[in-house]
């Protein structure tokens, strides 16, 4: 099977500096790859490669061409920190902004309409479809961007910490629906939190200037070390809790 994206030998660098050397991924249909590392290892970097905002200085990425006949073939869920809450912009401008690189006459106006009421029905903010973007909690804001990452129907779902500032109940609900949408499309997931993450991940690809993928949704803390990537291990119980390195007292 063609992967949809091959990253071959890539290097990515700011100001002739590397910040991931020689990073190797397949992403297939259907993958849901768990992206994990330190702050500043370069997750955001390889994001921005796979999205085009930034160019190798070494390597290649092949895109097939289920990727290169579409106009818009990623859906990107970013950092809700990142976002100008001042931008004067309603919710339902935001999500049809997802489909801006598409050619809109009559008829795909419409269609991109009704897909827009059927995502805001989908993710329970229907209400707050004409409210500037500005006047939204966390939880909102999340489940406004991941409408906009949809309505093209995406090949790629890319989603850069979404479980940053949301809220308890829509975290599970968040991680359900992607469950779901992994049955037609390839998620890639960056995250902090490995240990929800890997109840839903298929993969897990550890990034800190190298990358190195794991074929499996558990990875030990021996791992981690043997990988170069400090992440707190959370394991799964009835109870929830996290397991911390041994130490001294």
């Amino acid at each position: 099977m063609e992967p949809l994206i091959h990253i071959k030998d890539v290097t990515l660098a700011y100001d002739k500096e590397a910040i991931l050397e020689r990073v190797n991924l397949k992403i297939f249909q259907q993958d849901f790859i768990g992206v994990i590392g330190p702050n500043g290892g370069g997750k955001t970097t390889l994001l921005k490669a796979i999205l085009g905002l930034l160019k190798p200085i070494q390597g290649e990425l092949i895109f097939s061409d289920l990727i290169k006949k579409e106009k818009n073939p990623f859906g990107y869920l970013p950092q809700v920190r990142h976002i100008d809450k001042k931008f004067p912009i309603t919710v339902f401008d935001v999500i049809r902004s997802g489909n801006l690189s598409k050619k809109r006459n009559g008829a795909n106006k419409k269609v991109e309409k009704e897909k827009a009421e059927f995502l805001l029905e989908e993710m329970g903010i229907s209400a707050i479809k004409n409210q500037a973007i500005g006047e939204l909690s966390g939880g909102q804001m999340q489940r406004v961007f991941l409408c906009r990452a949809l309505i093209s129907d995406p090949k790629i779902l890319i989603l850069d910490e979404p479980d940053t500032f949301v809220d308890n109940r829509f975290e599970g609900e968040l991680y359900e629906k992607l469950r779901v949408l992994n049955d037609k499309m390839g998620i890639l997931l960056v995250s902090h939190d490995v240990g929800t993450i890997s109840s839903y991940v298929k993969t897990i690809a550890c990034v800190n200037k190298h990358l190195h993928y794991h074929l499996s949704n558990t990875i030990t803390n021996e791992q981690l070390e043997a990988y170069n990537c400090p992440i707190q291990i959370i394991s799964h119980g009835d109870v929830p809790h996290t397991v911390l390195k041994e130490h001294s007292h």
